[in-house]
């Protein structure tokens, strides 16, 4: 049972309706509309580490799901299992977000990404042992977007989890999903 009910666009803050108009139907921005605008600052700074930055999208959807499992956030891995799939990851790289870094389904750079993002989630800084080897194989840009990404989904699972948002029964159509509008389907 959700510690919030999630709002309606018809009941939302302004600020909230107004971006709650853009996006799909899910529980995560219905709660998130009680911070009126809150949900548009989540929703862009969201958008740009889903849409715009370099960081290739299954490594990106690796270190997300993964930190969900690390996180217990059952919302957030479902909806990045979702979106893993929509980006064309089979179902034994989505079963390896599960397993770590040992998971024989991984390629060699996408297990440094998981040791990585492991280390991230338990340490904060990760180690020069974790963090070396990733950086000799992504640029710069990427380990920053990286990083982003791992602590930006650490706080959403924290948010998933703290107001108990719930799985929506049925999820929305493909095209209103987050994180897909520029990647391509297969």
């Amino acid at each position: 049972m959700p510690r919030l009910t999630p709002l309606d666009i018809l009941e939302a803050p302004p600020k909230a309706a107004a971006e709650m108009a853009k996006l799909a139907k899910l529980n995560i921005f219905g709660i998130m509309a009680h911070g009126d605008r809150l949900l548009p600052e989540f929703s862009r700074f969201g958008g740009y580490l889903l849409n715009r930055t370099k960081l290739d999208p299954v490594l990106r959807e690796l270190a997300i799901i993964r930190v969900g499992v690390l996180s217990q956030a059952k919302y957030e891995v479902h909806q990045h299992d979702r979106i893993g799939r929509q980006i064309g990851m089979s179902e034994a790289l989505i079963q390896a977000c599960r397993e770590g870094a040992g998971s024989a389904a991984l390629d060699p750079v996408q297990k440094l990404v998981m040791a990585f993002t492991d280390d991230v989630v338990a340490n904060v800084r990760a180690s020069d042992a974790t963090y070396d080897p990733l950086a000799g194989h992504l640029p710069a840009q990427e380990m920053q977007e990286l990083v982003m990404t791992i602590g930006f989904y650490m706080a959403v699972s924290r948010f998933l989890e703290n107001f108990d948002v719930e799985i929506e029964a049925e999820g929305p159509p493909a095209d209103r999903m987050p994180g897909v509008s520029r990647l391509p389907l297969p």
